[in-house]
């Protein structure tokens, strides 16, 4: 009896065991799956953004018989820089870069503390059309600048301010800009959500409603000033229309303007060689690439350093935007 009880016994362990051993394969089939298709889709989009930054430093470090070579695809047989040289000879670089870094860099700092006060204000304090005045924020925001050209061509004409980087600094001072209403709405959704007992304090202790905002309330959105200062550098930095419309003196072309004319350029002279009659010209057609891709870029570097420095601090941001509570 004994016996018969002790078989039962290990006929139950065994179960168990086996029970238990079972569940555990599943759950660890389905980590092992769920990591591989993170990875998947992870490794799939960096494939696609990584891409095209290897293959325009592959071609801007050919020479032009490499890039005429169909043989060669990613490796040229010799590693040449002249390409770089070329190309910033022809985008004029550095009056180019400073062109850009003036509008983009100023329009963002102007946006971040213009666009931090208006959010302030509709984020903390109730007033009369309050609504409305939000409704007309986001539509600014709906509405594409592309409609509105014609008069604000006119408006900044007759104002003296066409070829001078006025027309794109100044409307950023005023809580506007490029993508303006968006920035205003982030600060909107961050301010928010920061509890209210610091208003309070700060009301006990005579603070005024400016002194308030100034000292206490915008020190705190240094995740959404970052945020905002990213996007807007970019932004700005790749805009092509506004700096076309209003600056017209090569002297004031940025880094954008110029490569859109190199393109050009090079285009233009890719036409004449293909036009050609001789074999070796046309073998010579597509070496051009080389010098587009490296002016391509010459003009993202400072963009790519930028973001190198801030990548963390800009996820963190992302991350802590408008989470902050009471």
């Amino acid at each position: 009896m004994n016996t018969m009880n002790l078989t039962k016994w290990l006929i139950r362990i065994q179960g168990k065991a086996t029970d238990a051993w079972r569940a555990a394969w599943i759950k660890r089939s389905r980590s092992i799956l769920g990591a591989f298709f993170f990875y998947f889709v992870i490794i799939s989009l960096a494939f696609v953004f990584v891409y095209p930054l290897l293959y325009m430093i592959s071609k801007s470090l050919m020479r032009p018989q490499d890039v005429a070579d169909a043989t060669i695809q990613w490796i040229p047989k010799e590693f040449s820089l002249r390409n770089y040289k070329v190309a910033m000879d022809y985008l004029n670089y550095w009056p180019g870069l400073f062109n850009s870094v003036l509008g983009s860099f100023g329009s963002a700092i102007l946006q971040i503390v213009s666009c931090s006060l208006v959010g302030y204000g509709f984020a903390r304090y109730r007033f009369p059309g309050q609504g409305f005045f939000l409704g007309l924020v986001v539509f600014t925001f709906l509405v594409p600048p592309q409609t509105i050209v014609v008069p604000l061509f006119r408006m900044f004409l007759d104002m003296g301010m066409i070829d001078t980087p006025l027309p794109i600094i100044l409307p950023s001072l005023l809580g506007h800009g490029l993508k303006g209403s968006l920035f205003v709405l982030i600060f909107i959704q961050f301010y928010r959500r920061l509890p209210n007992v610091l208003e309070e304090a700060a009301r006990i202790d005579g603070a005024g409603a400016f002194r308030t905002y100034w000292t206490i309330m915008f020190p705190l959105a240094r995740p959404a000033m970052l945020v905002v200062f990213l996007f807007s550098v970019v932004w700005h930095w790749n805009d092509l229309f506004e700096p076309s419309l209003y600056l017209r003196l090569p002297e004031f072309y940025n880094l954008t303007q110029n490569m859109a004319l190199f393109n050009g350029v090079a285009n233009l002279d890719l036409q004449s060689v293909t036009s050609s009659v001789s074999s070796g010209a046309l073998g010579a057609a597509p070496t051009l690439q080389n010098q587009i891709m490296a002016g391509v870029m010459l003009t993202l570097l400072p963009i790519l350093i930028l973001y190198l420095f801030t990548q963390r601090y800009f996820v963190e941001s992302v991350e802590r935007a408008g989470i902050a509570g009471e």
